[in-house]
C-alpha cells in the first residue's frame, strides 16, 4: 500500500475535484484505492454522500464524538458493534486514541462508491483531534505511547484498511492548512501532490509548504535519535516525498504558449518548477528526474478547463465521464449535458493520464 495526500498551502485550486477523480481513475486501472477526507470542510465525502445520508451518519456519531468512553458504555456490546462496523467519518475512528481510549476491535466499513474505490467520510469537528496533536506533540519526544499514536493513527487506519480491504493506495484529502493537523498527515504519508493555479498565489503556497517541511523533518529526525525501535515502529521508515504538481481546470489559449495558456498564467506556470527547486528540499524530491521536475503530473492531460462539469459531476455524485449516463438527471440539466456528451467522456482519458503518470513517480520510491 502507497498513501497519497493532495495539498496545497491554497484553496481554491481544484484539490477535492482532483482528488476524487484520481480515486476513480486508479480503480478503474484495476487498482483497489480508498479515499479519506481529512478536510473538514468535508467536500469530498458530499461526492460521495448526499446531505441526508451524511447527516444520518455523523447523528449517530455524536455523543461518539462528545465523549466516546461514555457514548460506548451508554451501548450494550451488540448494539455498540453495529455502530462501529456500520460507514463511519474518520473522526470516529480517530476519536479513542484522542480521548485515550482502546479503538474498537471492530474496523468500520468503507463506503463503496465504485468497484476498487471506498471512501472514510470526513467530519467538520476533526479540528478536535488536530487540538489534540497539538497539545501532545511535546510528548512523543519523551516517548509517551498515546501522543506517538495520536500522531501516528491515521497512517496506522491507512495499513490497516489496507491490510483488511487489500487496497493498493490510500488517497487523502487535506485542508489547505499548515497546522498540526496536516503536519502529521503530510509527515507520515509515502508521497504528496501540489495542486496548482498558475498564479502567485500557488507559488507562495509551494514556499510555504517546503519552509515547513524543513521543520516537520527536523521534528522527525529528533523522533528518530530519541525513540526505541519498537515506537519507532508506528512511523513510517522515511519521511514523505514529493510526488510532482498539477496545474488543473485553466482556460485554454491555444498557440499562446508551450503549455496553451494566456501569457500571464505561462509566466506563472513557468515559475512553479524553479520555486519547487529554491523552496522543496532535493532530499523529497530526489526520486523524481528533472524533466517529471519541470513538467506537471499528467503534462496537459487536466491542465485545461472543465468549465462545469467537475459541478455537474458533484451534483449527481459520479466522475464527469459517468455523468451522461445517470438515469436521474434532472431536465433543465438535460440539454447541456447530452449536447457535450462526448466533453464530459473524454475526461475519463485525462485522468487516466494522470493516474498512471503518478503511479510512474510512485514506483520510483521504491528505485530510490
Amino acid at each position: 500500500m502507497k498513501s497519497i495526500a493532495v495539498f496545497n498551502n491554497k484553496g481554491g485550486v481544484g484539490k477535492t475535484t482532483l482528488t476524487y477523480h484520481l480515486g476513480y481513475a486508479l480503480a478503474e486501472l484495476g487498482y483497489k484505492t480508498l479515499l479519506i477526507d481529512l478536510d473538514p470542510q468535508s467536500n469530498l465525502t458530499l461526492f460521495g454522500l448526499d446531505p441526508e445520508q451524511l447527516h444520518n451518519i455523523w447523528q449517530v456519531e455524536d455523543t461518539f464524538i462528545d465523549d466516546f468512553v461514555q457514548a460506548r458504555d451508554e451501548k450494550n456490546p451488540i448494539e455498540f458493534e453495529n455502530i462501529a462496523q456500520d460507514v463511519r467519518s474518520i473522526h470516529f475512528l480517530l476519536k479513542p486514541t484522542e480521548d485515550g481510549t482502546d479503538i474498537p476491535k471492530t474496523l468500520a466499513k468503507p463506503l463503496d462508491l465504485h468497484e476498487n474505490l471506498g471512501m472514510i467520510p470526513g467530519r467538520l469537528s476533526i479540528h478536535t483531534y488536530e487540538d489534540k496533536i497539538a497539545s501532545r506533540w511535546n510528548d512523543v519526544y519523551g516517548g509517551d505511547l498515546l501522543a506517538i499514536r495520536t500522531v501516528t493513527q491515521i497512517r496506522s487506519f491507512c495499513e490497516v484498511y489496507a491490510e483488511n480491504y487489500s487496497y493498493d493506495y490510500v488517497v487523502i484529502d487535506t485542508s489547505p492548512s499548515l497546522g498540526m493537523l496536516n503536519k502529521a498527515i503530510i509527515s507520515t504519508v509515502d508521497g504528496f501532490l501540489i495542486p496548482c493555479m498558475p498564479d502567485m498565489f500557488s507559488l507562495f503556497g509551494i514556499q510555504n509548504i517546503g519552509k515547513s517541511l524543513k521543520d516537520w523533518k527536523r521534528d522527525f529526525d529528533t523522533f528518530f535519535k530519541l525513540l526505541s525501535d519498537v515506537k519507532l515502529s508506528y512511523f513510517p521508515t522515511n519521511f514523505v516525498s514529493f510526488l510532482g504538481f498539477t496545474i488543473f481546470n485553466v482556460k485554454k489559449f491555444s498557440g499562446r504558449s508551450e503549455w496553451d495558456l494566456s501569457e500571464a498564467y505561462n509566466n506563472y506556470a513557468k515559475l512553479i518548477p524553479a520555486t519547487i527547486r529554491n523552496y522543496i528540499d532535493e532530499d523529497h524530491r530526489k526520486h523524481l528526474s528533472e524533466e517529471q521536475l519541470d513538467t506537471p503530473i499528467g503534462e496537459m492531460s487536466v491542465r485545461h478547463i472543465f468549465s462545469k462539469l467537475p459541478n455537474f459531476a458533484q451534483k449527481y455524485r459520479t466522475p464527469m465521464w459517468e455523468v451522461p449516463s445517470c438515469e436521474n438527471l434532472e431536465t433543465e440539466d438535460k440539454g447541456t449535458i447530452l449536447g457535450n456528451s462526448q466533453r464530459f467522456k473524454s475526461t475519463q482519458i485525462s485522468f487516466h493520464i494522470l493516474a498512471k503518470d503518478l503511479l510512474t513517480r510512485l514506483e520510483q520510491l521504491e528505485v530510490n
